[in-house]
């Protein structure tokens, strides 16, 4: 699946690659940061399979390929800056490569 021009626009950085939030659809819970490229955004859009470029591996991955704990993604938005993706998924089983549903856990205390 080609992406359009303006989906090709959040390509363009340095890097060409673009921040995805993913959130799971029913409980709106954040599950995780990854980074796409191209050809993972496209894959991601054809295949409803959530797929990632890993930026240690310098290699693309589909959630869940070895794991089983996969992301069908059901919707894909822009952000109003034009710089980030936000994936809703359902998430079968956890989303953290640690073993926890997600991977924001470790709370950052502020100050009052």
């Amino acid at each position: 699946m080609k992406i359009s021009a303006d989906l090709a626009k959040l390509l363009d950085g340095e890097n060409g690659l673009v921040a995805v939030v993913v959130q799971e659809d029913e409980s709106n819970e954040v599950l995780m940061l990854a980074w796409m490229n191209r050809e993972a955004l496209e894959k991601t859009l054809e295949s409803h399979k959530a797929t990632y470029w890993s930026r240690s591996r310098n290699e693309l991955w589909v959630k869940g390929a070895t794991s089983g704990n996969t992301q069908e993604v059901v919707s894909a938005s822009v952000d109003c800056d034009g710089d980030a993706i936000l994936l809703r998924v359902h998430q079968k089983g956890v989303a953290c490569h640690t073993g926890t549903h997600s991977c924001f856990l470790n709370e950052i205390e502020i100050s009052e």
